[in-house]
């Protein structure tokens, strides 16, 4: 709704203005003099304002001059019965955007004022999609760049089954699982397959940003509303208008952001901080959390109405461990990025390593096998990453660089484990390999590969 300040020292027209715009539905202050009309615009900062020209003890055009050097995204329409060219090209000059002559009739006004409103509508446009524009750049130019969920397990093909059904919905969705194990690119995956997917996708890391800080990054913040806020900032909602917001995190917001955030789920609207305008916007959200949000709301750090505004379409993501059968391809699709990234054109990874990272337990999910990767990929020689180039992986699942790595024969080791694992797993299922690939937590395609690798029960 816009908002609009009439100031008018005439009693009966000022009225008849305020009755017409306030028909129109917009939301209107009134002031009989430039001081008070003033003390209102100081306050509220409104969309447009209407002014008499002549008015004591200062005029219309400084009024004008006024709003334009102190909120010049304001719109200002001049009225007069004292119109002269002097005094149009100084309102023109000082940016006044319409001149009404007195006496006029309020259809004209109504007209006048639909025009003015529509430009600041197509001016928010214009400055939303170069926020927008600059916030992808951003995105873009850093480490938050599209990337693709691999895995062909049974749990990974179950929850790309979901991604895809909700994908065609603008239902909440809220992605659980233990840190690093890629709630974003589920997050990502339902937009881009999704009807908004050539809308903005915006991303915002709750855990990471104070909750004062946290409130103006979502709702964005009016010139003034606190120290250090200099100019109007939009807020990460308005810049996914029609597309989709990511809310990382989630359960670490404050419970007045929680207010804030139930109002835009339920009625689809809010203001920005030290504003008073209310904001419309059309959003899909979707939230992420490693927390158990249920036992959160249990012990009163998290609204019960919220969670289940959030809680409509969950979806568990599986630790790495859960799914080893997937560090394969994740390897395999790591290398060839980390190829591209580090302009290593051949990178390749010695096979018998594949065996190391399957027997590792990866507390730290796939960002950790991400990281362990890249680590390996540049301190290896000649574009092949080998056995000296992983960390030492400890029984605790902790792992440094160990200085006497090549004292230890480390393949070897990881031969004889496997070997004694295999024929255990063969001697309990009586030779039965699916029996034996389940007893082990391995695909049965692995067992034949382990032994044919190892040349057992020949």
């Amino acid at each position: 709704m816009f908002s609009i300040l009439v100031i008018e020292d005439d009693d009966t027209l000022r009225l008849g203005i305020t009755q017409v715009l306030k028909k129109l539905d917009f939301r209107v202050y009134e002031a009989p003099s430039p001081s008070k009309g003033l003390d209102l615009f100081k306050r509220y900062h409104h969309d447009l304002v209407i002014t008499d020209y002549k008015m004591e003890p200062i005029t219309g055009l400084e009024v004008l001059k006024y709003i334009k050097d102190t909120y010049p995204e304001t719109e200002v329409i001049i009225i007069t019965a004292y119109g002269t060219p002097e005094i149009m090209m100084e309102a023109e000059r000082l940016g006044a955007s319409e001149f009404i002559f007195k006496p006029f009739p309020m259809e004209e006004l109504e007209v006048r004022v639909k025009k003015t409103l529509k430009l600041i509508d197509e001016r928010k446009e214009h400055l939303r999609f170069k926020d927008e524009i600059k916030y992808l750049r951003e995105e873009l130019g850093g480490e938050q760049q599209k990337r693709e969920m691999v895995g062909k397990s049974e749990i990974m093909a179950v929850i790309f089954q979901k991604i895809k059904k909700i994908a065609s919905t603008d239902s909440s969705v809220l992605v659980y699982g233990e840190s690093g194990t890629g709630k974003e690119l589920v997050a990502r995956a339902v937009h881009f397959t999704s009807k908004r997917k050539d809308k903005p996708f915006i991303k915002v890391s709750c855990g990471a940003l104070a909750q004062g800080v946290l409130e103006s990054e979502l709702f964005g913040h009016e010139k003034g509303a606190f120290t250090g806020a200099l100019s109007k900032k939009m807020g990460r909602f308005e810049l996914a208008h029609t597309g989709t917001i990511f809310l990382d995190e989630i359960g670490e917001i404050s419970p007045e952001v929680q207010v804030k955030l139930l109002r835009v789920l339920q009625e689809k609207e809010f203001e920005r901080v030290g504003g008073e305008k209310t904001i419309n916007v059309d959003v899909r959200i979707i939230e992420a959390t490693n927390r158990n949000l249920k036992k959160e709301v249990e012990n009163n750090n998290f609204r019960e109405d919220l969670f289940y505004r959030l809680h409509i379409i969950p979806v568990e993501l599986p630790a790495l461990r859960d799914r080893k059968e997937d560090i394969p391809d994740l390897v395999d699709y790591m290398v060839k990025k980390l190829s591209i990234e580090l302009t290593k054109p051949n990178l390749r990874i010695q096979p018998e390593i594949i065996d190391v990272l399957m027997n590792y337990k990866w507390p730290g999910n796939v960002r950790e096998l991400e990281n362990v990767l890249e680590r390996a990929a540049v301190l290896c020689d000649n574009g092949v990453i080998t056995i000296k180039d992983l960390p030492n992986l400890d029984e605790n699942n902790v792992y440094t660089m160990n200085e006497e790595l090549n004292k230890i024969d480390f393949n070897e080791n990881v031969a004889k484990t496997e070997i004694g694992l295999i024929k255990k797993a063969m001697k309990i299922t009586d030779n039965n390999k699916t029996e034996a690939a389940k007893l082990l937590g391995i695909k049965t395609s692995t067992l034949y590969y382990k032994i044919e690798k190892y040349q057992l029960f020949k």
